[in-house]
C-alpha cells in the first residue's frame, strides 16, 4: 500500500494534534527531504514549530493506518521513498 503525501500530512496533522490537544486544523506541516539527514518534516503547532525526524514520521504513519484503515504495520513495514513527491511504502502481507 502507498500512501500519498498529502496522506503522509494527514497523519502527521493527526498525530500532533493529538499530542497537544488542537484540532487536525490547527496543525501545518511541511515535509523535506535532504541528502544528509533523510525525511524530515517542519510542524507548525500553536505558532510554534517543531521539527520531526523520520522515526517520529513512521510513528504517525503506524498510528494513521491503525486508526483509517484498520491496519496493523510495524515499523519494519514502512518505508518512505521519494519520487516526485514523498511517499510511505506499508507493506500489509503480514
Amino acid at each position: 500500500m502507498v500512501l500519498s503525501m498529502d496522506e503522509i500530512i494527514n497523519a502527521l496533522c493527526l498525530h500532533m494534534a493529538e499530542r497537544k490537544a488542537v484540532r487536525p486544523e490547527d496543525v501545518q506541516v511541511e515535509l523535506s527531504w535532504d541528502e544528509d539527514t533523510g525525511y524530515s518534516a517542519e510542524v507548525w503547532v500553536q505558532g510554534r514549530s517543531q521539527y520531526l525526524v523520520e522515526s517520529n514520521m513512521i510513528e504517525a504513519i503506524l498510528r494513521y493506518m491503525l486508526s483509517e484503515y484498520g491496519i496493523r504495520a510495524y515499523r519494519e513495514d514502512v518505508r518512505l521513498d521519494l519520487d516526485e513527491e514523498i511517499t510511505a511504502i506499508v507493506n500489509t502481507q503480514n
